[in-house]
């Protein structure tokens, strides 16, 4: 029978814990074994060895071989050193002396290498979490502010530009306002055909008229001559009329006192 140093799966699911053992060669990983040599826990923060190391001393001195991974632990922590050392008859003091510097110098040669266990995995994953989505944020934040600033300034632009048209507006009316009011003005100052201020066009033939029809009398008064004989025959009988129409209207009113 042939003795192997090696893990035995304890434990539950999601969290193994090993137990090294000295075991038949010829059974199976979880089988039967001779006898438990300590435990191997993995994923403890940080991971723990508890060995028994006088007793894999005796099965390391009856022939008994490790498996890969108990072979990586026992050097690790200065067993195999320790063994070879006793086997050469080294002085105990030189033994420790010896093991204890192995294991400084293994740990800090392995300390960047060493598996992170999965509570430190978890939390760096949650750390970069928390990073990335600060960055996001931030991100954001940032984006929001420039659209918050891009809008502002459109709103100011847009302000000014109605206060500019605006005020544009305002001077075009004012100058047109000025342009009719000297219209206006003008119109005011030109002279009109009314009845304060008669036009030129509007008088000219009664004024040609009236000089046409004083320039006869004027001239026969010049001349020193009287008017025609018809002219004073018109004048006699229209005197001889008026007399007839008086003596005609005192007769009737004669006539109406006799018959009274």
């Amino acid at each position: 029978m042939s003795v192997k140093l090696r893990l035995r799966r304890l434990g539950r699911k999601k969290l193994p814990v090993w137990s090294v053992v000295a075991a038949d060669s010829r059974r199976a990983r979880d089988g039967r074994f001779i006898e438990d040599l300590g435990r191997y826990e993995p994923l403890a923060e940080p991971s723990r060895v508890d060995l028994k190391i006088e007793r894999i001393h005796y099965w390391l001195s009856q022939g008994a071989q490790p498996s890969h991974t108990v072979r990586d632990l026992l050097s690790r922590e200065g067993i195999l050193l320790e063994h070879h050392l006793r086997l050469k008859g080294t002085s105990e003091e030189e033994i420790e002396t010896a093991v204890s510097t192995h294991r400084e110098r293994r740990f800090e040669k392995l300390g960047a290498s060493v598996k992170d266990t999965p509570r430190a995995r978890r939390l760096k994953a949650l750390e970069e979490e928390k990073e990335r989505v600060a960055k996001e944020e931030a991100e954001a934040a940032r984006l929001r502010a420039e659209a918050d600033a891009k809008a502002r300034k459109q709103a100011e632009e847009a302000k000014k530009k109605a206060a500019q048209e605006r005020a544009d507006a305002a001077a075009e009316a004012r100058k047109e306002q000025e342009k009719a009011n000297v219209a206006q003005a003008e119109d005011d100052e030109t002279p009109t055909a009314g009845a304060g201020e008669p036009s030129a066009e509007g008088n000219a033939a009664p004024i040609a008229d009236e000089a046409a029809s004083d320039e006869p009398a004027d001239a026969a008064s010049e001349a020193g001559q009287e008017p025609p004989a018809d002219a004073e025959a018109e004048d006699v009988g229209e005197e001889a009329a008026e007399d007839a129409s008086a003596d005609s209207a005192g007769e009737g009113a004669g006539d109406e006192e006799d018959k009274k």
